[in-house]
């Protein structure tokens, strides 16, 4: 039986017509684009072609906007560290307690050893974030305000646009990682005030290892890898020009096919619906009305997330309980907590994100197989037989 992958928060298959753009940059095309000789030239166009297919998919107004980095994680940091050093006077920054680990443990490390201010706004029960705590937390003192454009473990939008907006009328810089939300949803930077954003090619079918900071022009940047002048001098060393023709080619296929969302949303919906139809005591956490079309966080009580994906992946269905960079860690999800959710059911989220290549078939097959799988475990479950015992089980109560 073919194996089902719903894993797409984590990566994504890179994209045939990726790889053949890819592959002629390892072998005939080899200059490096920083040289005079034809050779150079012709890696320098591919280069430049790139860098204006990334600025068509975020609506940005510039190509040289564009910032190629080795991928999201990167592209976080130099925002981040910029803001601080290139703005004199300002040495707080305000984020979100939901962000992903690249925003958190950076600022985290600079409250530890920089003495760096560091507002964490938290969000409802919902994931939605709390907007006046947020405003508050602006100050004359606000190097950066950064929230993520989308979550990656419950698939909640943020409005960006408005909290960028906030940001200015403090007189601090506005990034957002968008890792999540770039070719799932349409953007379009110049409507927007947004300083900085970053994303990553192996979210949106592309290659890993290369991701991207978009710079608004007239920003000030300080750069955070030192070394030739390569990228206008904001990002030193030679460029990764395979990995970038390939993000490049996998940003033009995701603006082409932007119109999958309501596809992916109805399959979404469709498997949610199923799990709850089949399945109790279960919830969908996450902004149901404002979320990611792909994207759909089911918490279960009286399971383990880690059980249900081990007979998951044994039935040849990949999934996740959340973050990819938090994996093979015991601590239940730092966004869940944020949000509330109950103790019984915080061990027992599991992350279902679909792509443009999973159908109606993939979503009938985990409809198969996990509500048995969630049933025989609940079986080896003493909370679960004390409450069937009490006569407190068999009442639907998903959200």
């Amino acid at each position: 039986m073919r194996p089902i992958y719903l894993d797409n928060n984590a990566t994504t298959r890179t994209d045939p017509e990726v790889v053949a753009a890819m592959l002629p940059y390892f072998t005939e095309k080899f200059g490096n684009a920083s040289s005079v000789h034809d050779f150079g030239a012709e890696v320098d166009d591919a280069v430049r072609l790139a860098r204006r297919q990334v600025q068509t998919l975020l609506g940005a107004a510039f190509d040289h906007e564009i910032v190629f980095t080795s991928g999201g994680t990167e592209a976080d940091n130099a925002a981040i560290l910029s803001a601080l050093e290139a703005q004199e006077g300002r040495d707080e920054i305000v984020t979100t307690a939901v962000e992903h680990p690249a925003i958190l443990s950076l600022v985290g490390h600079l409250e530890k050893t920089r003495g760096i201010k560091v507002h964490y706004v938290g969000v409802d029960a919902q994931g939605r974030l709390d907007i006046e705590t947020y405003r508050r937390a602006l100050g004359l003192r606000t190097a950066i305000a950064s929230v993520m454009w989308a979550n990656n473990e419950t698939g909640t939008i943020f409005p960006v646009a408005e909290l960028a907006q906030y940001a200015h009328a403090a007189g601090a810089l506005f990034h957002t990682d968008a890792v999540q939300a770039v070719g799932r949803i349409p953007i379009d930077l110049k409507a927007t005030e947004i300083d900085m954003l970053s994303l990553s090619g192996h979210k949106l079918h592309g290659p890993k290892g290369v991701g991207a900071l978009y710079l608004r022009k007239g920003v000030k940047f300080r750069p955070l890898i030192r070394g030739g002048k390569q990228e206008r001098g904001r990002r030193g060393g030679t460029e990764n020009v395979p990995a970038i023709v390939g993000f490049g080619k996998a940003a033009e296929l995701a603006a082409s096919l932007m119109d999958e969302g309501p596809r992916l949303r109805a399959l979404r919906d469709r498997l949610e619906r199923g799990l709850i139809q089949r399945i109790g005591h279960c919830a969908v956490a996450g902004d149901v009305g404002n979320r990611l079309p792909n994207t759909s966080n089911i918490a279960f009580d009286y399971v383990e997330s880690e059980a249900v994906l081990l007979h998951m992946n044994r039935a040849g269905i990949a999934a996740s309980s959340g973050s990819a960079c938090s994996s093979g860690s015991m601590e239940p999800s730092h966004v869940l907590r944020a949000m509330g959710v109950p103790a019984g059911a915080l061990h027992g989220a599991i992350r279902l994100s679909l792509s443009r290549e999973n159908s109606a078939e993939d979503v009938d097959r985990v409809l198969e197989v996990v509500p048995p799988v969630v049933e025989r475990l609940r079986e080896q479950s003493s909370a679960w037989r004390d409450r069937q015992a009490r006569g407190q089980v068999g009442v639907t109560n998903c959200a």
